[in-house]
């Protein structure tokens, strides 16, 4: 008697909740989509229990679980061309044009270099160790330390050195870390893909209107000449004459060094993805419209955010349906 008492009291119980895990992807300048993403969600209504992320994605994931998600959303909004250009310390010829000491110092400082473990959301970041190709993910320690070693592309920003080797870009072995989110104990997993459109684009940089070169500021001075015009004065002449050489480009004249490094990357990582999603896919995959913003157009974050609150009100019948809400 008392065990059939026992199961029907069991058989009143509701079900146990299902653990929604967020896996944000690669994209450079792009990955500010993911706080509209991440916005957009909390709006809902829907409850983040853990986050992941890959290289950009690693860091809105890290601010997301250190609670700094509101303070990086007023933060980019503000961003401008000399403030990029201010965290670009470029030291030619290295492994990578920018060291990005800059950039991880001023989040240590102003935002949060927390211990991952002591972090208020289980939260973990996917890297790549040079040598061995393999991929690692970071889970404990240093968060800007593991934000640093995901992001760190190839050609762009010079490698993460790590006690057991150097470390690149997580996007080279998995640009939208499901199967990371999976393992850190998510039931549901909602992964963002940023770079599903990238393929194609034109180098010709027309906004989607087609009226406005993109890259470019009211006095018609495209991205590449203000960068060689930010660097003189702090690379030696050689290096200078460098760098002008590879990074100087004028509109419809092909693409430029940064475009070619990062397009290089961005079709290895869409053929990976695709793959890993094919044998891992998510419950629900959010595919921000983000083409359009190029590789270091950080200073478009309110587009891009936007264009991440888009994404979620398109997918939330899928997203509301998959996690049982009414």
């Amino acid at each position: 008697m008392k065990k059939a008492v026992m199961k029907r009291a069991a058989a009143d119980l509701p079900p146990p909740s299902k653990r929604v895990g967020l896996a944000l992807g690669s994209g450079s300048a792009r990955g500010w989509s993911h706080i509209g993403v991440i916005k957009g969600l909390q709006e809902a209504g829907i409850k983040i229990e853990l986050v992941c992320g890959t290289s950009m994605g690693a860091m809105v994931a890290g601010a997301f679980a250190a609670g700094f998600i509101d303070v990086m959303d007023e933060w980019v909004r503000g961003l401008t061309w000399p403030d990029i250009l201010g965290f670009m310390d470029v030291r030619l010829p290295r492994s990578g044009l920018i060291e990005g000491d800059k950039l991880t110092r001023y989040f240590r400082e102003n935002i949060s270099d927390s211990h991952i473990e002591d972090l208020p959301m289980p939260y973990a970041a996917v890297t790549t160790e040079l040598k061995s190709g393999r991929e690692v993910w970071i889970r404990e320690g240093s968060l800007m330390d593991a934000i640093r070693a995901s992001m760190s592309m190839p050609g762009i920003l010079t490698p993460f050195p790590g006690k057991e080797g150097w470390f690149v870009d997580g996007g080279l072995v998995n640009p939208v870390p499901v199967s990371l989110c999976r393992t850190m104990g998510a039931d549901i997993v909602i992964a963002v893909d940023l770079n599903n459109d990238i393929m194609g684009r034109s180098f010709n940089r027309r906004d989607r209107n087609g009226e406005q070169p993109l890259e470019t500021e009211a006095n018609g001075q495209y991205l590449p000449n203000r960068l060689a015009a930010f660097f003189n004065g702090k690379l030696k002449t050689g290096q200078l004459s460098i760098f002008k050489h590879y990074a100087h480009n004028q509109p419809n004249r092909g693409p430029t060094l940064f475009e070619v490094i990062a397009t290089s990357v961005y079709i290895m990582q869409d053929q990976i993805t695709r793959h890993r999603l094919a044998a891992d896919p998510p419950e629900v995959l959010i595919r921000p419209r983000l083409a359009h913003i190029g590789l270091l157009e950080f200073n478009r974050a309110a587009e891009a955010i936007e264009e991440g609150r888009k994404a979620v009100a398109l997918m939330l019948p899928i997203l509301l349906d998959v996690l049982g809400t009414p």
